[in-house]
């Protein structure tokens, strides 16, 4: 799952009690802005195995820091501290665990066996990634519903608001649909964790942008 896991985030920001919507992107991709920086560490691994599931060649077979139950929630209480630290708000934190940690929980409908509760066997996860069509589905309906659940709820704070959010659905589809349909290689290289953090990154700038020029309704 890859813009799925911002579904999240767009619901959370209607909340006056969340953080910046910024934030949240940043959160619900944490799990993955660390496996892909530890891949560049040599820290974790994984490789490309033609076929390995319908959607997508990657066999993470080495996650056990970013992608296991207690590691998303150890990254989440961290990050939690961060906000509260920043915020002086136990509901901005908390609801920024919340995000963290639903990476995880998205990730084990979707991913061929490779997550784990404590870094170790059992391997979880129920493969979605092998019905494309059911997945690509989810991951739309899931990222665009929850954008426009955002925009319904939020109000325009400027004349270039919709532009903006227009801009942020195009992006986040451009990359989802590089992701599903880019050219595929067998050989794991440096360019693969660094164009997925490139990617992750653009995204939280534009959020940047989205929660510049909106507003929560009033109550």
């Amino acid at each position: 799952m890859f813009i799925g896991h911002y579904a999240p985030a767009f619901i959370a920001a209607t909340s006056r009690k969340a953080p910046p919507l910024a934030v949240l992107v940043v959160a619900v991709q944490l799990l993955d802005y660390a496996f892909f920086s530890f891949a560049l560490l040599g820290i974790e691994h994984y490789r490309m195995v033609p076929g390995f599931t319908a959607s997508n060649w990657l066999d993470l077979y080495d996650m056990r820091y970013s992608h296991s139950l207690l590691g998303a929630a150890v990254l989440g209480a961290l990050f939690g501290l961060l906000v509260l630290a920043m915020t002086r708000s136990r509901a901005a934190a908390a609801i920024a665990f919340a995000c963290v940690l639903s990476h995880w929980l998205a990730d084990y409908i979707v991913h061929a066996p490779d997550l784990t509760l404590a870094g170790s066997p059992p391997k979880l996860g129920l493969g979605l990634w092998n019905h494309p069509f059911a997945e690509h589905a989810l991951e739309v309906v899931l990222a665009f519903g929850a954008l426009a659940f955002y925009a319904r709820r939020t109000r325009a704070a400027g004349p270039r608001a919709a532009l903006v959010l227009a801009l942020f659905a195009g992006i986040m589809g451009l990359l989802q649909m590089t992701d599903w349909h880019g050219p595929r290689s067998t050989e794991v290289s440096a360019s693969q964790p660094l164009l997925a953090l490139f990617a992750f990154t653009v995204l939280a700038v534009l959020a940047l942008l989205v929660q510049a020029t909106r507003q929560n309704r009033p109550s």
